[in-house]
Order: C-alpha cells, then structure tokens, then sequence
C-alpha cells in the first residue's frame, strides 16, 4: 500500500505541459496467443492512422519477444531501460518511422518502474509525459497470453484491441484472455479478425465469440474489423517494410485503414475517456 500511494502522489505531482490540449488515446493490442499477426496489425495500424493525419507513438512492449523494430526494418540504439538508468533523454529513445510515427523499444524498462527511487521515477514519469505532448495516438503492443505484464497494460489503456483469427486454438484462447479482462476492467473490448477468407468468414467467427462472452460473461464485444488472407504481408514481412508501404494497395491494406478509419471516425465505437494520468496511474498501481 505505501509503494502504491507512493506512485499515486508522484502522479500526481507531475505537470502535465500547458500545451497539451488533449490526451492521446492509448491503445493496447493483445492476442490470446502468439502467431496471429498482432504485431505486424500494430505497425500497419500506426501507419494508417497516421495517414489520416494523426500523431503515433507505437510503443513495444512485449516483454518476451520485441519485434515491431523488426517489421520496421530498424535497429533501436536505446530502450526505455536506458532512460531510467539516467543514461539517455527519452527523445533518444524515440526512432522516427515512416509518416512521422514514432517508435520506442519498451524492453523492461516499464516493470522495473516499482524499484526506483522517487527522484527518479518522477523525472522518468515526466519523461513518459512527453509521449502525450506529441502523440494522438499511443499504441501499445503486449505481448500475447495472460500474463501479468500484458493485463496490467490492457487495465491501464484507455481501449483494448484483440486480435484474432478464425484458428479454433486463436478463438479458445481469446475468449481466456477476454475473460481475464473483463474481471478487470469494464471497457468495451474491441475485435480484429485476421486472416479471413471471406467477410462471411469474419461474420462466424464474431458471431461465435460474441455468443460465447454475452452467454458466460454478460458482455459485448465490439467488431472494429476484418483483415483479409494476402500473400503481400508475407512478402513484407521479408523485406521488413511495413504493408502499406511495400503494397498500399494490397487487399490486406485497405482492411487495415479501414479499420483505421473506424476506429477513429465512427461514433458507434466506444471512446474512453481517460486521462495520461490515469494511464499511468493504473499502470504503476498493478506494477
């Protein structure tokens, strides 16, 4: 308990600049398991988003295995370890990707937050801050499964996307880690279903979750899409370009920025209206 109001005050006591009209919008993306094409959804996400002319930080978070720098066809000098060591600012953390999104490698770094000392967990807070001046969007990538690391992101964001694919294994194990979310949080849980064949595809596997969570869980989710089976992601996914720019036109592309669109223009979709504050209040909490 002390550790914890110890991170609410420091929190608390941190200003937020004059500036910052509006917080970002921080997403978490997580799957029930690995394999499902969550991390190469992030990156083409941030892409799209930032083609709609918004702001992105993609943060890489997935403790165990890091690889939106991978899809990047980047080679991070510094993780966010390297900020709370004192070594660098949190500006040389920051890599700058294509259409101006910014990318950091988390590594670590945010779980050993608990272990520091209060001068320098309120200058790394301070730090994180900044993340919030230059960013609409702050997408995070977990990793996938229930891990701590993972629901701790997925209760602190301000939304939650899963993505899956009509796998019967993909299925099983998203409704395990809707499951776990929902004992969490009340936020509306978002759904991305990769690798489809056809839209009716799509249709039976939401379908198929939607009854399940509403049947045992009294929930509902949310459709925010479908991305279509495309050989072209493959084939970027070798030249470590991200797919809306090696094939923009590819079928899988035009999912993602519909996606995109919805997510950011359609009013049907749940908005949260968390603060940056409370993001990362909740985060050092469960820490």
């Amino acid at each position: 308990m002390d550790q914890a109001q110890r991170l609410r005050d420091i929190v608390g006591d941190v200003d937020i600049a004059e500036n910052s009209v509006q917080d970002a919008r921080i997403i978490t993306i997580s799957s029930g398991k690995g394999g499902v094409g969550k991390t190469n959804f992030t990156v083409n996400m941030s892409i799209a988003l930032a083609k709609l002319g918004k702001r992105v930080t993609i943060i890489d978070a997935d403790l165990g295995l890091a690889n939106v720098d991978v899809l990047f066809g980047i080679v991070p000098k510094y993780n966010l370890s390297h900020v709370i060591k004192g070594e660098v600012p949190i500006q040389d953390v920051i890599i700058e990707g294509p259409y101006g999104i910014n990318i950091i490698s988390g590594g670590s770094g945010i779980m050993d937050l608990i272990d520091l000392a209060n001068e320098e967990l309120e200058k790394l807070i301070q730090s994180l801050m900044y993340f919030n001046e230059v960013s609409d969007y702050i997408l995070i990538d977990t990793g996938a499964g229930l891990s701590k690391s993972v629901l701790s992101f997925i209760d602190a964001a301000s939304d939650v996307i899963v993505v899956i694919t009509p796998d019967p294994t993909s299925i099983t194990d998203a409704y395990a880690l809707v499951k776990n979310i929902i004992k969490e949080d009340t936020k509306k849980i978002k759904l991305i279903i990769n690798r489809v064949e056809s839209n009716e595809e799509g249709d039976e596997v939401f379908n198929k979750m939607q009854q399940a969570v509403t049947k045992f869980l009294n929930k509902e989710l949310e459709n925010l899409g479908y991305i279509f089976e495309d050989n072209n992601l493959k084939r970027a996914v070798r030249k470590q370009v991200p797919l809306l720019e090696a094939y923009p036109r590819a079928i899988a592309s035009k999912g993602i920025e519909n996606i995109a669109y919805n997510l950011d223009n359609n009013g049907k979709y749940s908005k949260s209206n968390h603060s940056f504050r409370s993001f990362l209040n909740k985060l050092m909490n469960k820490i």
